[in-house]
Formats: C-alpha cells, sequence, structure tokens
C-alpha cells in the first residue's frame, strides 16, 4: 500500500482584509478625522495584528482541512474563485505560512502556480533552467542531461538565451512547466496557470503530467477545466469557502461540483413583455425534461426540451426559431433551426407562438452546456433577435452502469456521448 507523501492536519490560514473608513458628512468632521488620524492610523496598525478578534474584518481562506495524498496519486483540487485553492498551494509550496494546523511533506517539490514562479527576470532562460535545478537538490549533470529535453518540450529554443523579463507570459508558462515535469521532482504542484498556454501546449502539458503520474510520482493539479481533471485525476477534492465540501474519484467529484456547487445555471429566461417595437421578439426560452422545468442539472439519462416562446408583432413575417448549443471548452456542437418555417416558410399573424426540439437522452457528455437562442428569417436571410448562450445546465453521470460510461469512472474522452447498441455472436 501507497504511503502518504503529504499529509494535511487541520490546516487553517486566517487573512485580515482593509474595511473602509467611516467618511464624516461635515466640514468640521472631516478636518477632526485628519487631526485624529495619527491616533486613528496607529489603533487600525494594532486591531491588524490582533486576530484573536473575530470581525468583519478576519476572512478564513481555509479552515481545518485535513487530507491525504498517496505516493504516485494524482489528485485533483476544484472549486469556485475565492474557495481557497491558491491559497492551499502557497502552504504546499512554502510560499506562504498557514495560521494553524499541520504539514507533513515527504520528497522534492516543484511548483508551477503563477506565470513566471521562480524565475529571476534578469538572468536567462537557460540560467534559470540550471537555478530551478539546484534549488531542487539537482547536480550540474543531472540538468545537463536533461536540458535539451527541457528546451525542446518548451518550444522557446530560439530564446533560451534571452533574459526572461523578456518572455511573454505564455513562454514563462511553457518553461515554467518545461522545467517542473522534466526536473524530476517526487512531488508536482500545477496550479490553473495552463490555461495561459495555447491548445497544442495544453496538450502536451496533459500528456506529460500523465507520463509524470505513470512514473510514480505525486501530482496535484487544481483546474477550472472538469475533463482534463476527470482524465488525469484518480480522487478530486472541492473546496468551498475554505473547506472541503466533497471528496472522491473524480467523475463523482465532478458531478457534484457542477450539480450543486455551481448554482448559477440559467435553465428558464423571461424577457421583458414591454418589448413592443420590433417586428418579433423572444417572450421566455426554457429547458425541460419530461414536462418539468430543469434546475441547475441533467443526469445523461434525461431528454432535453429546448422550448422558445416567442411573439409576433408585425403581422406577415417570416419566423424561424434555431439554437447553437456549446460546451464549457468554447467546442460548438451542434445548430438546429425549425426546418419546416425555415424551407417551407409561410408567414404569420400577429400572436405569440411556442416553438421546441427535444434533445434525445444519451447525447452530451459530462460537463456544462450552453445554449444560445435565435429568431431568423431566411430569403433574404435576416436574425430579428439572438441571445448568445444564454442558457446553461451542466450535465451529470452517476457511473452507474446505465450510460455510455457504464461503471468506467475514468477519462472518457468525445464531444457528445451517445449510447450505442452493440450485438456479438460466436461465430466457430
Amino acid at each position: 500500500m501507497s504511503k502518504p507523501v503529504i499529509k494535511i492536519s487541520n490546516l487553517s490560514k486566517r487573512y485580515r482584509l482593509g474595511l473602509k473608513e467611516k467618511q464624516s458628512e461635515t466640514l468640521i468632521g472631516q478636518i477632526g478625522n485628519i487631526l485624529k488620524s495619527p491616533w486613528t492610523n496607529l489603533k487600525r496598525l494594532r486591531e491588524m495584528n490582533s486576530f484573536g478578534v473575530e470581525d468583519d474584518s478576519v476572512f478564513w481562506a481555509l479552515k481545518d482541512i485535513n487530507f491525504e495524498v498517496k505516493e504516485g496519486e494524482v489528485l485533483g483540487i476544484i472549486g469556485k474563485n475565492g474557495a481557497g485553492k491558491s491559497t492551499l498551494l502557497k502552504i504546499l509550496s512554502q510560499i506562504t505560512e498557514p495560521t494553524s494546523g499541520k504539514i507533513e511533506i515527504h520528497g522534492r517539490v516543484a511548483s508551477l502556480l503563477e506565470v513566471g514562479t521562480g524565475f529571476h527576470p534578469e538572468l536567462s532562460g537557460r540560467e534559470n533552467i540550471y537555478m530551478n535545478g539546484t534549488i531542487l537538490g539537482m547536480t550540474r549533470s543531472e540538468i545537463d542531461f536533461k536540458l535539451d529535453e527541457i528546451i525542446d518540450f518548451s518550444g522557446v529554443e530560439k530564446f533560451i538565451d534571452t533574459p526572461v523579463k523578456f518572455y511573454s507570459s505564455g513562454m514563462k508558462v511553457r518553461l515554467g512547466f518545461s522545467v517542473a515535469a522534466h526536473l524530476e521532482p517526487e512531488i508536482l504542484i500545477i496550479d490553473e496557470v495552463l490555461a495561459v498556454g495555447d491548445f497544442e501546449f495544453q496538450k502536451k502539458c496533459l500528456g506529460k503530467m500523465e507520463d509524470v503520474a505513470g512514473q510514480g510520482r505525486t501530482v496535484l493539479f487544481v483546474s477550472h477545466q472538469m475533463d482534463a481533471v476527470t482524465r488525469l485525476c484518480s480522487r478530486v477534492i472541492v473546496l468551498k469557502d475554505g473547506n472541503i465540501s466533497y471528496r472522491g474519484q473524480s467523475s463523482s467529484a465532478v458531478k457534484y461540483y457542477l450539480g450543486r456547487e455551481e448554482n448559477d445555471f440559467e435553465a428558464i429566461f423571461k424577457f421583458d413583455e414591454s418589448i413592443s417595437n420590433v417586428p418579433t421578439t423572444l417572450r421566455k426560452i426554457e429547458l425541460l425534461s419530461y414536462g418539468k422545468t430543469l434546475e441547475n442539472h441533467a443526469d445523461v439519462r434525461e431528454e432535453i426540451r429546448v422550448q422558445i416562446t416567442f411573439e409576433v408583432m408585425e403581422s406577415g413575417i417570416k419566423v424561424s426559431p434555431g439554437i447553437n448549443v456549446y460546451n464549457e471548452f468554447g467546442d460548438h456542437l451542434f445548430t438546429s433551426h425549425h426546418v419546416d418555417y425555415m424551407v417551407n416558410s409561410k408567414p404569420l399573424a400577429l400572436g405569440v407562438y411556442e416553438s421546441a426540439v427535444v434533445i434525445p437522452a444519451h447525447f452530451f457528455a459530462e460537463g456544462v452546456i450552453f445554449f444560445s437562442i435565435a429568431l431568423m428569417r431566411y430569403k433574404p436571410f435576416h436574425i430579428y433577435q439572438l441571445e448568445e448562450k444564454i442558457l446553461s445546465i451542466a450535465i451529470t453521470d452517476s457511473v452507474d452502469g446505465n450510460s455510455a460510461r457504464g461503471i468506467y469512472s475514468g477519462y472518457f474522452p468525445g464531444l457528445i456521448r451517445p449510447k450505442l447498441e452493440w450485438s456479438s455472436k460466436t461465430i466457430n
């Protein structure tokens, strides 16, 4: 059984925030505040250092965090902005000190938390590679052995002898990741910085992290890209308001996060009914499943009905509703029009109309799906109204054997997830 290489016990991090000063409404009061400011500032300075008092200025970035990471494990850490992810990684990387709690780390740690972390701006890329390797405890001959591989992977070979201060943010990320991944630390900590790189480099980074994990090294990975988290991580913890709100295998943790943590999905939208000076306008759009309005998530086994209510306010116009559907990574999954209204278009009388299209069950993969809605006319083409990504829903899978996943909980690629019929027979 693998031994823990990281053990976190009752870890907390507290900050004191600056509060807005109360301003006097009178001139005499403002002059009085100026005269009292030296004593007021001294009092505020003392209060900022007195953490024993809990008031509105005290902010707990982390509160009583407990978990272990085994040797060779890839642990994902997800959560909304402000949940405490970056604070946790900074503490583990010994960039900042915890307020309380205990941390045990067994092994060399390489961190990539921010663009250019650990680089000296006046040194060249080559010199920074040697400096980082030395910090990790490697000998010059060990770094020499890895140097060409690091430079080739980073793709900045033309600028490797240029001072890092002249690098773009993307170049710094490329070189920083390459150094961190190739200099063989026992523990690799990666924050969301990979989002700075281009798509091809992100693919290289994900592949390299899979290689690193396959070599038995430990990886902590923070990302908002749920597909990458599911692909790379064997286990995931979900942070919310400085606490661990969920921990478990990757697909169930992502399901929890998308279905419960992200409450800002919109499955219904109603428009201002006072709009009247246009030929036609949307009145309501709604996502339903089997007659019921969806809340913030849908199971992969559920059909989704996109229901569009619009009003015609100029008699005799032709209108065709349509949708564009995207995933959370911006991939345009498909477009669908009301083809009958388009091909056999007829002028519509004044009134309110309802059009709907049903997307079958077992169609979407897990993740967040966005819907853009349009009212159009053809011959000549004209868009009356377009609402970009106005509806959204999280697609989840319980991995119970009744979807295209079956019982496989690891990375399952593909933009869509149809459950297709398979057949087998004995031919001998």
